[in-house]
């Protein structure tokens, strides 16, 4: 592993292509109005910006977005973007990261609360937020459910991606609460593998992090459309709440 973590040079390049979908308008835009909305008249802060989905059109809907980014590498790729110079991006670990100001929203989008892959880490990201939101500021968090309902007793296997070049399955780790996400895809000919390890976490246990960092649950959806959430959903995308005073 580098310094840019799982996210290096050779991966962020290919980063928007291997997630087109997620850069879709239909999957932005539903993120993008939900965020707007909650930002107001104040500042977002995006923990691990990446390269942009979601930074760019935001800051383009008049929300002065700020980031925290581990991956110089994904950073780079969001600065070479048009209107990427003008979002600031702090390098670092976002569960333990500072930047000046307060924030009347932040949010981690697409799984990314995951890479924090120890309990402590999770909770300290709370914390982190925490201190960054002014009074009544939301933390959102998008990430989907452990996908362990309708597994067969013994299989620690799930298959999340398969087309032409690519392929992706989940390996859960279910007494540590640990899965390694396996992607396979065929560049130049020849077959590349790269696995990421996370820590899958109940929204129960998300509620009680948030909890200890003084936050209390607003809003829970199971997509950013506001879709209920039920026992069936895939994901969901929860609204946390700083006290106003």
């Amino acid at each position: 592993m580098s310094d840019d973590g799982y996210f290096d040079e050779r991966v962020a390049d290919r980063y928007d292509e291997s997630s087109a979908e997620m850069f879709d308008p239909e999957v932005v835009d539903p993120a993008v109005d939900f965020l707007a909305e909650l930002a107001g008249s104040g500042h977002a802060l995006e923990l691990g910006i990446g390269t942009g989905r979601i930074a760019l059109p935001l800051a383009q809907r008049g929300v002065p977005v700020h980031g925290i980014e581990l991956s110089k590498a994904m950073a780079a790729k969001l600065r070479a973007k048009p209107g990427g110079e003008d979002i600031g991006v702090t390098i670092g670990d976002f569960a333990t990261t500072t930047v000046d100001g307060t924030f009347s929203v932040a949010y981690l989008v697409f799984n990314t609360i995951l890479n924090l892959t120890t309990q402590a880490a999770q909770v300290a990201c709370f914390q982190n937020v925490a201190a960054h939101l002014e009074p009544g500021g939301c933390f959102v968090i998008e990430v989907g459910v452990p996908g362990l309902q309708g597994l067969p007793p013994g299989q620690t296997f799930r298959v999340f991606h398969v087309s032409k070049n690519r392929w992706g399955f989940d390996e859960y780790d279910v007494p540590n609460q640990g899965l390694i996400s396996h992607h396979f895809e065929i560049v130049d000919g020849r077959a590349e593998r790269l696995s990421i390890p996370f820590r899958y976490a109940w929204p129960s246990e998300l509620d009680l992090m948030a909890q200890l960092a003084g936050m209390t649950l607003r809003q829970r959806w199971s997509g950013w459309k506001r879709e209920p959430f039920t026992s069936d959903s895939g994901k969901h995308v929860s609204v946390w709440e700083k006290p106003a005073s």
